[in-house]
């Protein structure tokens, strides 16, 4: 750590000396050791230096029995919302959860029925859709449209799609993974106000609302009106904003007293409402006293964005969606004219990169890759003087 770099941001640390899923062999191969892992959607960076002090008082303690929640976690929530975002939470509109993928199956199952239709807006994070075919819901697909190198949503098929009386859920990525939207209000209010005329709920997922780039602000689908929010169900977590998806938990935002009354009861009936010391310290020091680190890993992820952008903007066929948020780059590979599986090999083989197929997302993302920009910027300039050799090779 220097004076210019405080948390440590360019300091290598060792991913593969604790079992971590993003280097680990059922990502990368057997053989995938060398390659530039950047499929998983964690930094690589330390957790903030507030987090860690408070485990480590938490683990000196040395007691682990039953818990109930510190009386400081939830307003740590509402106070980071209100001074970060500006968003007044309800505190008593909160819910906790394990994680968000839990909190967004449990919404599936609760408000929609089997065999009911729920929006998706693909491309869009792969779970989604894995939600719904393990909860026998079929998705009801409204793709983004991109137009002139920026994704837009499709408000007349939302419109047909919202219309139909089978349909009775969309789930919201906001901000968007993995094309980068940081959604608008005015994008989000049309979508409110279609999805409120038709009662179609929208559950949205805001886990990377932290992640906002410079010129770009997140804007909580429940901050569009009482209207909006009672139609709504948000999920929260401070997993991706501080780093710390393997130890923290999530929240559930249920302004509508019926919805939120039977989610409760699902956290009863399904024993999820247990509580993990570590998790909960790691939540509230994270809210409380990791501003600063947060502000200045955003900053250099903007900073990997930018070197990101305009080194491949040098190298024939390879394009890429300007990033609002978040810290994983969307590349368009179309232009090389290749498969998805001849593209997979391609990156892997030639270039030395672990991303994600873009098919992953859906159909939409053919000739795609989603590629996470949240490491050491050496070592992201190192994959990228592999791929312009790897182009300058067909």
């Amino acid at each position: 750590m220097t004076q210019s770099d405080p948390f440590g941001f360019n300091t290598p640390n060792d991913r593969r000396a604790v079992p971590t899923l993003k280097v680990h062999p059922m990502v990368l191969g057997a053989d995938g050791e060398g390659l530039f892992a950047a499929g998983i959607a964690d930094m690589d960076f330390r957790a903030p230096p507030c987090v860690r002090e408070a485990m480590q008082a938490r683990l000196d303690h040395g007691v682990f029995g039953y818990e109930t929640i510190q009386p400081g976690l939830i307003p740590s929530l509402t106070g980071w919302m209100e001074r970060r975002h500006g968003w007044q939470i309800d505190r008593n509109h909160i819910l906790r959860a394990p994680n968000v993928l839990n909190a967004l199956a449990m919404a599936v199952n609760l408000f929609s029925g089997p065999g009911g239709k729920v929006i998706l807006q693909p491309p869009v994070f792969f779970d989604f859709l894995n939600v719904l075919k393990e909860n026998n819901r079929d998705a009801a697909l409204n793709p983004l449209v991109l137009r002139d190198g920026r994704y837009e949503m499709d408000f007349d098929d939302l419109e047909r799609k919202a219309a139909d009386p089978a349909t009775q859920a969309l789930l919201l990525c906001n901000p968007h993974n993995p094309v980068g939207r940081v959604w608008q209000e005015e994008e989000l209010r049309q979508l409110a106000e279609i999805c409120l005329a038709h009662g179609v709920l929208v559950i949205s997922d805001e886990i990377h609302g932290d992640l906002a780039f410079e010129g770009h602000r997140y804007v909580p689908f429940t901050s569009l009106g009482p209207a909006h929010a009672a139609n709504s169900l948000t999920c929260l977590s401070p997993a991706k904003g501080f780093n710390i998806a393997a130890c923290c938990g999530a929240f559930t935002v249920i302004p509508d007293e019926g919805r939120r009354a039977a989610f409760l009861e699902a956290n009863s009936r399904l024993t999820v409402n247990k509580n993990n010391a570590f998790a909960n310290v790691a939540m509230e020091a994270a809210y409380t006293g990791g501003e600063a680190w947060q502000k200045a890993a955003l900053s250099y992820i903007q900073g990997n964005a930018a070197l990101f952008s305009d080194r491949l903007a040098q190298m024939p066929g390879v394009e890429m969606t300007p990033p609002e948020g978040t810290f994983l780059m969307w590349v368009d590979f179309r232009g090389l004219g290749l498969e998805p599986a001849e593209l997979t090999a391609f990156l892997r083989q030639r270039a030395g990169w672990g991303v994600t197929r873009g098919i992953a997302f859906g159909e939409a993302g053919r000739g795609f890759a989603r590629v996470n920009i949240a490491c050491r910027r050496a070592v992201l300039e190192a994959a990228l003087d592999r791929l312009e050799a790897a182009l300058g090779g067909l």
